[in-house]
């Protein structure tokens, strides 16, 4: 039998916040599903910026030597990734944005027209929360800005969405919603 790999990132750097909480939650709902789950803290990871040599486009992962090549590593051995990030400015946090930047070889290949994705078959699930809440979150591009970024990256890459789960207003929040743990019980099965 196969075994179920997931590959859990986290690109906040507050361990105990609201969106390590939706990460933690998921990965327990993962491994009781049967997946071997592999975390990673982008905030603990020694990634440099991403230099725009376009090697990777050839060798497939970044030349420069540092912890991408463990990521890569993991991405490939993976069938689900659950990036779990938080809202900076309508966007991903610059970390994250680093990863997809350094990823450009491993998850694309440039074709004449559109890009030739290179990690067909994998699934990925986004978790995010910001402290504007909603409707705000949404109506003013908050939230919406975030999943877009994180759903170019993994859609490029060929990969198919299993859920996308927003949690706003989280500055008023001590605990996970019960609407965002259906959201992603929901999601798991």
């Amino acid at each position: 039998m196969n075994e179920k790999r997931l590959l859990a990132i986290l690109g906040s750097p507050h361990t105990n916040g609201t969106t390590a909480t939706m990460l933690n939650y998921t990965i327990c709902r993962a491994e009781e599903m049967g997946y071997t789950v592999t975390k990673i803290n982008l905030y603990e990871k020694n990634l440099s910026y991403c230099t725009g040599c376009r090697v990777c486009m050839n060798t497939h992962t970044c030349i420069q030597k540092d912890d991408i090549q463990k990521i890569v590593i993991c991405l490939q051995k993976c069938q689900t990734v659950l990036l779990a990030t938080p809202v900076y400015w309508a966007n991903v946090p610059a970390p994250v944005k680093n990863l997809f930047d350094r990823l450009l070889g491993t998850a694309m290949e440039e074709t004449s027209t559109f890009p030739k994705p290179r990690l067909k078959g994998k699934k990925y699930m986004l978790l995010t929360s910001c402290n504007t809440p909603f409707p705000f979150s949404w109506i003013f591009g908050q939230s919406r800005g975030a999943i877009r970024s994180m759903d170019e990256f993994f859609k490029t890459a060929g990969m198919k969405p299993i859920g996308k789960i927003v949690c706003a207003g989280t500055a008023s929040k001590k605990e996970l919603p019960k609407q965002t743990i259906k959201k992603i019980e929901r999601c798991m099965k």
